[in-house]
């Protein structure tokens, strides 16, 4: 135990990663490849949320995890399946709504506010340029789809004002600006 842990400690008789995910609803890998078993995940609370962050292999594999429980939620680090969770998806539009504002800094409040765009983001219908550039593929919110594409557009123009207004409100930003002139020149770069 250190201070890095202790954080995150919990009270609990499992000694064992296996112990520990008997009847849990979330795992969050953030670990290394192979470490999570298939009985493993079937041990799990019915409709379970499988975060495999380990990169580039996951913690399990997205093809053993849907075998063993088809109505997992899952999630890894990796572009070549559904629900990647990647900074490519918050970093950009974190920096530029910061830079645009002239932070001093990010903090929590700008990330939140990054946060909950992606989130409002996600449960608004797909533009066809969006599924055309993931080969077609319907996208639509549920288990294979809980995250904006890193080249969904609309990610850039929810995200970077949310966060630029989150800087001003938080008192961060050394720079206030109008909100939907901002949304305007955003669109304007990305012609």
């Amino acid at each position: 135990m250190n201070s890095f842990k202790q954080e995150f400690a919990v009270d609990t008789p499992s000694r064992t990663l296996n112990q520990a995910l008997e009847g849990a609803d979330v795992l969050l890998g953030l670990s290394k490849a192979g470490v999570v078993s298939d009985g493993m995940v079937r041990s799990m609370a019915d409709k379970p949320i499988v975060f495999a962050m380990a990169n580039p292999d996951p913690e399990i594999s997205w093809e053993d995890v849907k075998a063993t429980c088809p109505n997992v939620i899952m999630a890894t680090g990796r572009s070549d399946y559904p629900n990647q969770i990647n900074n490519v998806l918050g970093f950009p539009s974190i920096f530029r709504g910061a830079l645009d504002v002239h932070s001093s800094g990010v903090n929590e409040d700008m990330k939140l506010a990054a946060t909950r765009a992606l989130a409002d983001l996600e449960k608004e219908d797909v533009p066809d340029d969006v599924m055309t550039a993931y080969g077609g593929v319907s996208l639509s919110f549920g288990p294979e789809y809980i995250l904006p594409k890193p080249l969904d557009s609309r990610v850039l123009l929810r995200a970077a004002p949310a966060v630029a207004e989150a800087a001003m409100n938080s008192g961060v930003a050394h720079r206030q600006i109008d909100l939907q002139a901002y949304v305007g020149s955003l669109e304007a770069r990305m012609r």
